[in-house]
């Protein structure tokens, strides 16, 4: 098996709706693309979303340094099976890109810095070794020594909702249709401004009724002094957990806060890698970490995260970025069907969310939160071409192989 070339596209992907949290506002997400296509013809696919304001990347950071990348010296050998492309793959390291497409100088980088460009690479590189292969993408979850004490294979997962602020009718419609439909948790977001966090949530419990797992996330909203003081007004509706209550500048200091405070606090934004991870443990800062794709780097990453988090007897979930069309669905499927103990699940909103889903397959969970294992092979998805051209913004391609294919 050998990867012949690898092409990149910047893709604009509209959203159905406008979605509104404390750190952003977003209509549309751009996003990378990129196919890995073998010297047999077999593709593979992967998505990553750039978020400036996670992990310091934008669109043009990330091609830029896919595009300083030298592709054969890394990728460019023959592979004998799919162990020495997992390999391959956690040796891979992006180039810096020119200075010039910076506004974060290289020493005030986080070490999560190109993540949704490795994401991209990466899943496109396995998705095209597993068709090769003839194997599901989560057979990988097997071969990858780290992950071996949470794998854990499922036939199906189980998605939850989110609540963002919105229209009071809105909510009321989303929460009755969740009890009808029997979802058991949701996520809603708190700390926006202008919004009446305590009415927010007190009208989402009383719509969804009092058997849903409710969780909260404040995008950073909050500095560690407040934290307890705006807590205090909500904890009257039984929430399970309190997600990145403080910049990322702040996070040390929740170790304090976890002791004032009897929510558990989740890590997100300052959750992007496994350093991240290990000085979470380290500081004491959290109980959960929210594990995603695109900002954690890729699949492999994604799973030695988790693997530190069950080390360290703390909670996990897996989470998705608005945005996510049906490419980071399946990885995430994938994902939440080898892997055990996750305490929440995000993604696959596809048909409700996106106008682009990428996929001819709809990947969108069903009644229940319910959606079922892929079978593969590869992510077990199909690229809709046409819905790839509407909302191609531009394109890169680079040869890989040394050898020339007949």
């Amino acid at each position: 098996m050998r990867i012949n070339d690898l092409t990149a596209w910047h893709v604009r992907i509209p959203l159905k709706r406008t979605i509104r949290h404390a750190s952003h506002t977003r209509s549309e997400t751009d996003s990378l693309v990129i196919r890995c296509r073998l010297d047999d013809g077999s593709e593979g696919w992967g998505e990553g979303l750039p978020r400036e304001y996670v992990t310091g990347e934008t669109i043009d950071t990330a091609i830029a340094q896919l595009e300083a990348t030298d592709f054969t010296a890394q990728l460019g050998d023959c592979f004998a099976g799919l162990e020495e492309v997992v390999a391959a793959c956690r040796r891979l390291e992006l180039a810096e890109p020119a200075a010039g497409g910076l506004t974060v100088p290289a020493g005030d980088r986080r070490d999560c810095f190109g993540h949704s460009a490795r994401c991209a690479l990466e899943l496109s590189v396995l998705d095209a070794a597993t068709r090769w292969a003839e194997v599901p993408f989560s057979d990988l979850t097997g071969l990858f020594a780290p992950a071996m004490a949470i794998r854990e294979s499922s036939a199906r997962a189980r998605y939850s909702l989110a609540f963002t602020p919105t229209g009071r009718f809105k909510v009321r419609c989303r929460g009755w249709l969740m009890r009808a439909f029997g979802f058991h948790q949701a996520k809603v977001k708190v700390g926006v401004d202008g919004v009446d966090d305590a009415s927010l949530l007190g009208l989402v419990r009383r719509s969804v009724g009092p058997r849903v797992d409710l969780r909260l996330d404040a995008n950073e909203a909050w500095s560690c002094d407040e934290v307890v003081e705006k807590m205090a007004p909500l904890l009257c509706h039984d929430v399970s957990s309190l997600e990145q209550p403080v910049p990322h500048a702040e996070v040390s200091g929740l170790a304090e806060v976890r002791r004032e405070l009897e929510v558990p606090i989740m890590l997100d934004e300052s959750l992007c890698s496994v350093g991240d991870a290990r000085r979470a443990i380290e500081s004491g800062s959290c109980d959960l970490f929210n594990i995603r794709l695109s900002k954690c780097g890729g699949f492999l990453n994604s799973l030695e995260i988790a693997a530190v988090a069950n080390q360290a007897a703390l909670g996990y979930q897996l989470g998705c970025q608005v945005g996510e069309t049906g490419i980071l669905s399946a990885a995430g499927r994938h994902f939440a069907t080898s892997v055990g103990g996750i305490r929440y699940l995000e993604g696959s909103f596809d048909r409700y969310l996106v106008s682009e889903r990428l996929t001819v397959e709809d990947l969108t969970f069903g009644r229940g939160g319910y959606a079922p294992a892929l079978l593969g092979p590869g992510l077990g998805v199909t690229i809709d071409r046409a819905s790839l051209g509407r909302v191609e913004v531009s394109r890169r391609d680079w040869r890989v192989s040394s050898e020339v294919t007949a």
